[in-house]
């Protein structure tokens, strides 16, 4: 089976991401390294007309997608997977469902890793987290 990670797609979202993950690699390394564990890329927009909706997980992906539908197209941006109802939910956990796999490079590293997120430095993390941040794929 697999441990599926779903948080909001904000900064905040993955600051509870980081803490998951770290959760997970100190308790249950053998999931993370076993490649059992998953993080589920959740929409930041749903741009829809009277005929479609579409998902867009970037801003990039958003400005295609209106460009493409035109201009009457209606942008919702949400801001936590608790505004998406359980039917849209279930639009983009279906087939089309987008799950990174989390991997651990090295070993060595997560000693390092942990302390890092779950130490005392939080204005450090913030700032690491803020300037390294990827939504993107």
């Amino acid at each position: 089976g697999r441990i599926v990670i779903a948080t909001d797609a904000d900064f905040d979202g993955f600051h509870i991401r980081n803490l998951l993950l770290t959760f997970f690699l100190s308790f249950f390394e053998e999931l993370v390294t076993g490649g059992r564990v998953y993080i589920l890329e959740t929409p930041l927009f749903r741009v829809r007309t009277k005929n479609e909706s579409r998902y867009c997980y970037s801003e990039k992906e958003r400005d295609a997608v209106v460009k493409e539908l035109g201009n009457q197209s209606e942008v919702t941006r949400f801001k936590g997977l608790g505004e998406i109802s359980p039917k849209e939910f279930g639009q983009f956990i279906g087939p089309d469902i987008r799950l990174v796999p989390v991997s651990v490079n090295t070993l060595k590293a997560v000693p390092q890793v942990l302390e890092f997120y779950m130490g005392k430095n939080t204005p450090e993390r913030r700032d690491y987290i803020m300037k390294n941040l990827v939504a993107d794929i």
